[in-house]
């Protein structure tokens, strides 16, 4: 992926790591549109930052549609879909109304990226030099004992951005994945103000120099999240859930 000169969709673009990376990648030179539900958030964060907006609920597949089609009238040249949706809610599965969490999880973190790699894969491929980018985490391989639906749908994202990248393969789309460690965001309540968690600015600093240094790159794993992405291979998974479980 080119650094700068891409017109970008960042679905989930207006809070967190979406946020961060859809400022970053304006400020390296590329046109950027944040997506949300909320509109009002949407129409502050573009009249402060001057991204484009696009209204989008990634649960509803007839939102997803409509976002697409408003987006690519507005910016026909879109070459990048960053494919990130995300929430992470602690459940209990001792206890039979996990399932709700569960199943809400599920349809964010997993249904909500496919909807949007289904919605944008034709038009992508129409382009010279395009790219999907998904977001999983460390936690896809060394779980949280708090977050089993969240750890599950993330691995799903990571086998999922393993496979497509397969079948892309010989077109003009390359596919990367961003493997976040904990970071300091409100992801979960008071996640941000854990001091052994990552700072934001940190993690996007180092992707972003990460996607520069590396343009053929099919995961960006900053030094933090290599402990947990590579533990099983390493020899070393029980300890490295000892420690993802110790905060």
């Amino acid at each position: 992926m080119r650094i700068s000169g891409n017109t970008i969709f960042i679905a989930g673009g207006t809070s967190g790591i979406g946020l961060a990376l859809a400022q970053r990648l304006q400020n390296a030179g590329n046109t950027v549109v944040i997506g949300g539900r909320r509109t009002d958030v949407l129409d502050r964060l573009a009249a402060e930052h001057g991204f484009g907006a696009a209204t989008i609920d990634i649960s509803d597949p007839a939102s997803v549609v409509s976002a697409r089609d408003a987006v690519l009238a507005a910016h026909p040249d879109l070459n990048v879909l960053i494919a990130m949706a995300g929430i992470m809610v602690a459940e209990d599965v001792t206890k039979a109304d996990f399932l709700e969490v569960a199943e809400r999880t599920i349809d964010t973190n997993v249904l909500g990226p496919v909807r949007l790699i289904s919605a944008f894969s034709e038009h992508l491929q129409a382009r010279p030099d395009a790219t999907i980018v998904t977001v999983s985490s460390g936690l896809a391989h060394t779980p949280l004992r708090l977050t089993p639906s969240y750890n599950a749908s993330k691995a799903f994202i990571h086998q999922f951005t393993e496979s497509i990248r397969l079948q892309f393969a010989g077109t003009s789309v390359q596919v990367i994945e961003l493997v976040p460690p904990a970071l300091r965001t409100e992801l979960m309540p008071g996640q941000s103000q854990v001091e052994a968690f990552l700072p934001l600015d940190d993690y996007v600093d180092e992707t972003m120099s990460l996607l520069a240094s590396r343009p053929a790159a099919t995961e960006i794993l900053v030094e933090r999240v290599k402990p947990l992405r590579f533990s099983e291979v390493n020899g070393a998974y029980e300890q490295a859930i000892a420690m993802v479980n110790s905060h």
